[in-house]
């Protein structure tokens, strides 16, 4: 008695695919240069930085806390107003409560849109049109904010349960009524929790739009690196890390108090 295959075996065209995309993943380690003899030279290279980074610098202690209090007020103003642009287009981008199916297409679009162009891309956009400073930061970080819940908005919405609003409707109330009233208390754990995440994932992008002149400590990083002054960036880097973890957890408080 023979026993059964562990595997079905693949179609031809299975086949074929695997084969590619094996031969991709070989091709794309080959052709991103990375070679044992640039890694032999770049750990010891790494190793030297590290050295030259401890003991961190205090020198500019305060300046550098100044620049982070900075980076996560642009990251709490961003993330607000991101939030408040993403529930009138959540409501628009749900099918079961958008007035018409094609406004639906048109508002997934426009947030598809805001969702794929980064936001250091963003940022640079905002500093060429309002210029140099934390203003150009708070837009690119709403900008990306609305990318990112008003897409979890209109999914949180379109799972709740659809007997409260049919019911709503059979007694004659209007639908914004039916939304404030039944979709949004439904929807509410959801969205409070993508809310969390957007100012996690706001803190940590508010960090690098400092490279490109939108304010914040990451200016501060890239002049310290520039000038060679590891020591200080270590300062600045260890800053971030904690700022960002002090971030994490009070989000992880608020959702286990909550939801």
């Amino acid at each position: 008695m023979s026993l059964p295959p562990r595997l079905a075996r693949p179609s031809p065209l299975t086949f074929v695919l695997i084969v590619g995309a094996v031969a991709f993943v070989i091709a794309s380690f080959t052709t991103s240069g990375i070679a044992p003899d640039k890694l032999s030279r770049g750990i010891p290279a790494l190793g030297r930085l590290v050295e030259q980074m401890f003991p961190p610098s205090v020198e500019r202690l305060e300046p550098v806390l100044w620049s982070l209090l900075q980076t996560f007020q642009m990251a709490v103003a961003g993330t607000v107003l991101g939030l408040l642009f993403s529930l009138p287009l959540a409501i628009l981008a749900a099918p079961s409560l958008s007035p018409h199916p094609a406004i639906v297409w048109l508002v997934r679009a426009i947030v598809a849109f805001f969702r794929t162009v980064p936001d250091l891309v963003w940022a640079i956009v905002f500093v060429i049109a309002v210029g140099l400073g934390p203003a150009a930061g708070v837009l690119a970080l709403m900008v990306d904010t609305i990318g990112f819940a008003a897409r979890f908005f209109a999914e949180a919405m379109e799972e709740t349960d659809k007997g409260p609003r049919e019911a709503l409707t059979a007694m004659g109330a209007r639908r914004s009524g039916i939304i404030f009233s039944s979709v949004i208390p439904q929807a509410l754990p959801s969205m409070i929790n993508t809310s969390l995440f957007s100012l996690e994932k706001a803190t940590r992008g508010s960090v690098v739009l400092g490279l490109v002149g939108a304010g914040g400590i990451g200016i501060e990083l890239k002049v310290s690196l520039e000038m060679f002054d590891y020591d200080q960036a270590a300062t600045i880097i260890i800053a971030i890390f904690l700022l960002v973890l002090a971030v994490e957890r009070a989000s992880t408080f608020v959702r286990n108090r909550i939801l």
